[in-house]
């Protein structure tokens, strides 16, 4: 069959599609992170509250991943990342004239609906569409253009409120995301490897519980939780500290300590390639390690040490999400978006309630709690990892029993 491979002017448009299509969710959808320190100055709300400007976003994202994993399986996956990222974009554009922090939650609420229209279906596209052989290359660039697209986001945002006000940020954004859409439209390719199938929910929850029979897939969609959950907090709470004395930075210096997110998009397109290269297992543990070793560098008091910190937090997380993720296309041998929506819902209900639990840690504990509450989550994803690698030892000895 006619797959898409790297190298070729097809997979040159589906990458650069997909890659914008990311770029546009994950600017839009960590707009507000940011913003927590001002948020809790103008509207009065603690720090934990504050959070919910993305955590709202985030579970209405998980529960909706599982909503349109299945509709893309009847109705078709271009169709409903179009859809997706054009109301996304609306929807910030609208955040910009919210009056009160109430109706922009409400918003926030509403947008993390049609979020889920390409985290999902993207990497279900991927792995239907692209040959075997460079899909981790091509899921690594999909998440770069989503760690690019936060990127941008964070540092649009923290630039406008210095400037202007966030709400100028806001509406900024979302006329960017606009403009962006019409070149996703005209450059993705329509699916060639795709068959839709009438939309039965009985037979679609059915299949959506089917994969909770793999053991294997379970551990991915936990270490997606923690993973997430790690990532959210320490991007949340972050902006506190480093506002706050010895160090007195400002919103804009806080918003473009975000650009450590390129080493995200190099980490998650290279990690990708050795997962290829030298086996999903390994590469996973060593993104992972890296991870919590970042997260211990920024327990010292020293500023340049903190951005070190959290640079090599941001190269381990990427890597091992994009790892993670194609594991998951790989693992699932049938109705791959809905495998996809389970490890999405796992990852987003993490940054839920990591990124907002952590608000307890920060407030009672401070920066020392906030690694502790890090460092607990990425033990427990080390473990689930060996575990892992326990199950593919173990399917692969009663594969060769069978064989013999």
């Amino acid at each position: 069959m006619n797959y898409i491979q790297k190298g070729t002017k097809e997979f040159t448009l589906t990458n650069l599609a997909l890659f914008a299509a990311g770029f546009i969710t994950f600017a839009n959808l960590y707009l507000t992170q940011p913003l927590l320190p001002q948020f809790s100055e103008q509207f009065g709300v603690s720090p934990a509250v504050a959070s919910l400007s993305l955590s709202v976003a985030t579970i209405s994202l998980a529960i909706s991943l599982l909503i349109f994993g299945s509709l893309s399986e009847a109705w078709g996956r271009k169709r409903l990342m179009t859809i997706s990222i054009i109301a996304t974009s609306i929807l910030t554009i609208a955040l910009a004239f919210s009056p009160t922090f109430e109706v922009l939650l409400a918003l926030r609420i509403v947008q993390g609906f049609v979020f889920a229209g390409v985290p999902a279906i993207a990497m279900a596209y991927l792995g239907e569409e692209m040959d075997p052989s460079s899909l981790g290359i091509a899921m690594g660039l999909y998440i770069s253009g989503n760690s690019i697209g936060g990127l941008t986001g964070r540092i649009i945002m923290g630039t406008m409120t210095d400037l202007f006000n966030w709400h100028i940020g806001m509406l900024a954004i979302g006329l960017l995301s606009l403009i962006i859409c019409a070149y996703f439209v005209w450059a993705l390719p329509a699916s060639k490897h795709f068959t839709p199938r009438p939309l039965q929910v009985k037979e679609l929850t059915k299949s959506l519980l089917h994969h909770f029979k793999d053991a294997g897939l379970i551990c991915l969609f936990v270490i997606g939780f923690l993973l997430m959950g790690s990532f959210v907090t320490l991007y949340n709470y972050i902006g506190y500290k480093l506002l706050a004395p010895p160090y007195n930075l400002s919103a804009t210096l806080v918003g473009w300590i975000f650009i450590v997110y390129l080493v995200g998009s190099f980490s998650s397109t290279w990690f990708g390639s050795l997962a290829d290269k030298f086996g999903r297992q390994r590469v996973l543990y060593v993104g992972i390690v890296i991870t919590l070793t970042g997260a211990l560098f920024t327990l010292p008091t020293s500023l340049f040490v903190k951005i070190i910190g959290i640079t090599i937090f941001t190269f381990g997380f990427f890597g091992a999400h994009s790892t993670a993720s194609s594991w998951v296309s790989r693992r699932a041998t049938k109705d791959k978006a809905q495998a996809s929506s389970l490890y999405l819902f796992g990852y987003y209900t993490g940054s839920s309630i990591g990124g907002t639990a952590g608000g307890f840690f920060w407030v009672h504990y401070g920066w020392a709690g906030i690694v502790g509450f890090i460092s607990s989550f990425l033990f427990i994803a080390i473990g689930l990892t060996f575990t892992l690698m326990l199950l593919n030892r173990s399917k692969n000895a009663s594969d060769i029993t069978k064989c013999a």
